[in-house]
């Protein structure tokens, strides 16, 4: 390899080598570029909570040195052979979420579902994520920005965005429908302003009173107090869908109480604890509970077309990559409201 060749696949990262450990400048060399792979400068990439728990292991599947970040937007650099002509082009700019790749010929993939794949490539699992110069993927998984999509906030609907953006499709949740949303933070908020301009009612759940007039601002309807007991047997056999986006125990019998008949409970938060459900509460109304990861490239397209519609973005923060492991820490104590950006040039 040529000193020329083996400096155009340096990328020049930040990594942790280990957990709990600051990201320190980390060159490292991304070999030749695959035939099916395209190649993205970056200019913003999102802090996500999923890069805290990959970070310090939570997981037990992190492999050091790590380098975070899979909310990336940047612009396309360079494009495979097999790549070409598949509608991308040099100096597009393009989204990349939790997944860069799939296999494209299991059941899951040809199918519309990549993102089921087995297959699925993780940005950040076992490879080096979007706290970086560059990155790359396979063509299908780098999502075009349509216009009207602003570049600068754009990076968390990669991830966060699709989350909670799939399931309205998933299980046809109508304009028609009483919805929940349980938690106002990275996702939630999202999850609301989503959800008003689809069309739904929507009634925001969150155990912090301060949230209160953010949550009603965001497009909230009305808001329940997740701990207040009275409150949610106000509600009771009102709403057809209630999303989980919190990481918490709350009281599963009133949450599961308050769905209609043929409602149903939909986790995309990682709650810490199993959840108790006594399936009489099910049987009587006819009542669902099911979860779902992120989005395929398809849905993700669906997803920016549908922000640029509607003009909805994150409400996010920016830090400039000077102060990286500032932003890690933001994000870590609790401080974020609601998404993190680093910008990469800043």
């Amino acid at each position: 390899m040529s000193s020329s060749t083996a400096a155009e696949n340096t990328f020049n990262a930040w990594a942790a080598a280990g957990p709990h450990q600051p990201l320190e400048s980390f060159p490292f060399d991304a070999g030749p570029l695959g035939d099916e792979e395209i190649e993205v400068a970056i200019d913003y990439c999102g802090v996500c909570h999923s890069d805290l728990s990959m970070l310090n292991n939570e997981w037990g599947i992190t492999q050091y040195p790590f380098v975070p970040g899979h909310e990336v937007v940047g612009k396309i650099i360079k494009i495979g052979d097999h790549a070409r002509n598949k509608g991308l082009k040099v100096g597009q700019s393009v989204g990349i979420g939790w997944n860069r790749g799939s296999c494209m010929h299991c059941h899951p993939c040809i199918s519309g579902d990549q993102h089921l794949c087995h297959e699925a490539e993780a940005t950040i699992v076992g490879r080096h994520g979007g706290f970086a110069d560059k990155i790359r993927s396979h063509w299908a998984w780098a999502i075009p920005l349509p216009e009207g999509v602003d570049s600068t906030s754009a990076g968390p609907l990669f991830c966060g965005g699709i989350t909670v953006f799939n399931p309205l499709l998933q299980f046809g949740v109508l304009p028609t429908h009483r919805v929940g949303v349980i938690g106002i933070g990275g996702l939630g908020h999202m999850a609301v302003r989503f959800l008003n301009a689809w069309g739904c009612e929507v009634t925001a759940f969150t155990s912090s009173e301060a949230k209160r007039e953010e949550a009603l601002s965001l497009g909230a309807h009305r808001v329940v107090a997740t701990r207040d007991s009275e409150d949610l047997k106000k509600i009771a056999g009102q709403l057809d869908f209630i999303m989980v986006t919190a990481n918490a125990t709350l009281d599963w019998d009133a949450i599961i109480g308050a769905l209609a008949p043929k409602g149903r409970l939909h986790f995309v938060g990682v709650v810490p604890e199993a959840v108790p459900v006594h399936v009489m509460a099910l049987i009587s109304k006819q009542a669902e509970i099911s979860g779902s990861p992120t989005g395929s490239p398809s849905r993700l397209a669906d997803m920016l077309a549908f922000c640029a519609r509607h003009n909805i973005t994150p409400q996010v923060e920016h830090f400039p990559l000077s102060k990286i492991n500032d932003a890690v820490k933001h994000l870590h104590d609790g401080k974020a409201r609601y998404r993190v950006i680093l910008d990469m040039h800043a």
